[in-house]
């Protein structure tokens, strides 16, 4: 998908409240196209496999999805992965190329338990999801979740790994999801925007707003985000069954002003300049949409707040 930067311009200066109303029911139909795909192999497994790079906007997706297989009457229960991260041992932890602790890295998830976990919930056997203390860096020895599917129940595991080998071959009846925003934007003169930064752009705006980062921690991490996502993600996307594209498409003129004054601190010299100066220059073009025009149930409120969704 591609938009042109002068018809959004047009439409928000125009109608922006029908503009926003239009876009979201384009993201609701791809998420109700997913959940018709995804009862249709409850059948051959309950598990779903949702996977999806930084600032794909997983979580809320992940939600929507589920609040759609609600209403077919099949009840779902969303597990986030990062639970099951191993205790970090600082000697045999994978490493980045500048030697910090590599989060991104499959190497940190407890692959053999997740197979376990997926073989029980398909007999529909009981199992214990652990919890991972990210300040202690380490999984509880008391707390964990229990989980037992019955036949009307799906279980969606989310983590930007679902879909590494490890797991899904495994697992091949296992129904695989990948989000992320995938749309272009592009200017008159043929310059376009990357989808990679709208990402980005989300996650600056999210990290200030919930996570208490200003953009230079954001950009200091992005290097080893983008590395990550390489070598780790977009591999193996060929694996899902059903790809979401996530962008709103009035999200960069909402994100706009929050983004921009966070943007103006990445200086010459620090991580990420070249490319903070080559994004800034083309959000400016975007004219400004108000907050009130996004709803509450909206992806977008997952990065600017104020949303129905606890995250």
């Amino acid at each position: 998908m591609r938009y042109r930067i002068d018809d959004i311009n047009e439409e928000i200066a125009w109608h922006p409240a029908a503009f926003a109303e239009r876009c979201e029911a384009e993201y609701d139909e791809r998420v109700k196209r997913a959940a018709d795909e995804i009862a249709a192999n409850v059948d051959r497994s309950p598990v779903i496999l949702l996977s999806g790079p930084s600032g794909a906007g997983k979580t809320t997706t992940a939600k929507r999805i589920e609040d759609e297989l609600d209403r077919m009457g099949l009840e779902c229960h969303t597990v986030s992965m990062d639970n099951y991260f191993k205790t970090i041992d600082p000697r045999t932890a994978p490493r980045t190329p500048e030697g910090d602790i590599d989060f991104e890295s499959p190497k940190m998830l407890d692959m053999e338990l997740l197979n376990e976990h997926f073989e029980a919930l398909r007999e529909h056997r009981e199992i214990k999801i652990p919890y991972f203390m990210f300040t202690r860096q380490k999984r509880s020895a008391s707390q964990f979740t229990r989980l037992k599917l019955k036949d009307n129940e799906v279980a969606i595991f989310e983590g930007i790994h679902a879909l590494n080998d490890e797991i899904t071959d495994r697992n091949p009846d296992a129904f695989g999801l990948y989000i992320s925003a995938m749309a272009e934007y592009e200017l008159e003169g043929g310059e376009v925007w990357r989808p990679e930064w709208t990402r980005l752009l989300r996650r600056v705006v999210r990290d200030n707003n919930f996570r208490g980062s200003d953009a230079k921690f954001t950009m200091s991490l992005w290097e080893n985000v983008m590395r990550g996502e390489r070598a780790h993600i977009t591999p193996y996307i060929h694996k899902a069954k059903v790809k979401v594209d996530s962008t709103v498409a009035y999200e960069l003129p909402l994100l706009r002003n929050k983004a921009l004054p966070l943007l103006s601190d990445i200086e010459e010299g620090m991580p990420g300049y070249d490319e903070i100066s080559m994004l800034a220059p083309f959000i400016e073009e975007f004219r400004p949409m108000p907050d009130e025009y996004c709803p509450a149930q909206s992806l977008l409120r997952e990065f600017i707040g104020g949303g129905i969704y606890e995250y």
